[in-house]
């Protein structure tokens, strides 16, 4: 794999507080997550670089939880790289001993140039990285597993990517702002209105996100939704239910629970009185 300058000697870190884990609070006890921008010619494709770290005491382990994104992972862990499909589902990674992973989080629709195929292929699969990156796929493996450096690892990273960078799709582009407008528009609880605010046909807009993002427009808006929703009972607030459960776009409370449920493994109110357990 050959080397490549890029835009900058370092990576830069990012603050951002990431959406969608569980029990936030108590995870950053147990493992250090730390974020990185891609480089400028990269972050048309590319959202960040992270790494997770842990180190739990022995005969002991931690069960850290999410809520996906809309988003394509590549992932690399003791010597073996896979790529991630969007996980409808929650997802769960059991911590012992100690570990380090390093990824890759696209932007949506930003693995699409990569793969070249619909990402409704790879919805709820993983796949190994040679599967797209061929050859060079071992030698990176292998390059940021023997080095647990972050600054090495994301310079791995960019490597391999601009190496085998495609040339940039607008519908990426029109994807991603769609998808930043329902995740930052509390308002947005249904296809219908982002059909509005975009003026785009509605099996335009079905058949972009089957395409490019792998999931329906109404899954990346009930994520986003729950990813809220989490957020306010992870500050403590106050919440009024049924009050939260229209303002997102439910028919009604139990319609609310009963999703929540379902992807959280409990309902909105066994999820508060956990964290008040865990504090």
């Amino acid at each position: 794999m050959p080397n490549r300058s890029h835009d900058a000697d370092k990576p830069t870190r990012k603050t951002d507080t990431p959406r969608g884990l569980l029990d936030k609070a108590s995870g950053s006890k147990r493992f250090r997550l730390t974020l990185y921008h891609p480089s400028k010619c990269l972050a048309f494709f590319v959202e960040h670089y992270w790494i997770v770290e842990w180190k739990v005491p022995d005969k002991e382990s931690y069960r850290q939880e999410s809520l996906p994104h809309p988003a394509v992972c590549m992932v690399v862990e003791k010597h073996r790289g896979e790529i991630f499909g969007v996980v409808d589902a929650r997802f769960v990674k059991v911590l012992e001993g100690e570990g380090r992973v390093f990824g890759i989080k696209f932007w949506p629709g930003g693995f699409f140039p990569f793969l070249k195929m619909p990402l409704s292929t790879l919805t709820n699969r993983v796949i190994p990285l040679s599967d797209v990156f061929g050859d060079d796929a071992e030698e990176f493996e292998e390059a940021v597993s023997s080095q647990a450096d972050d600054e090495k690892n994301v310079a791995q990273a960019e490597t391999l990517l601009t190496t085998r960078q495609p040339v940039q799709d607008q519908n990426v582009a029109a994807i991603r702002q769609m998808v930043e407008q329902i995740a930052s528009s509390q308002d947005i609880t249904k296809v219908d209105q982002l059909v509005e605010r975009i003026e785009i046909s509605k099996r335009t807009l079905q058949r972009l996100f089957g395409r490019y993002v792998g999931v329906s427009p109404k899954w990346v808006i009930q994520r986003y939704r729950l990813h809220e929703a989490i957020e306010r009972i992870d500050r403590g607030q106050d919440v009024h239910w049924a009050r939260l459960a229209v303002s997102l776009g439910y028919f009604d409370q139990a319609h609310f629970i009963k999703h929540f449920r379902s992807l959280v493994g409990k309902s909105p109110e066994e999820y508060a009185r956990s964290l008040g357990k865990r504090a």
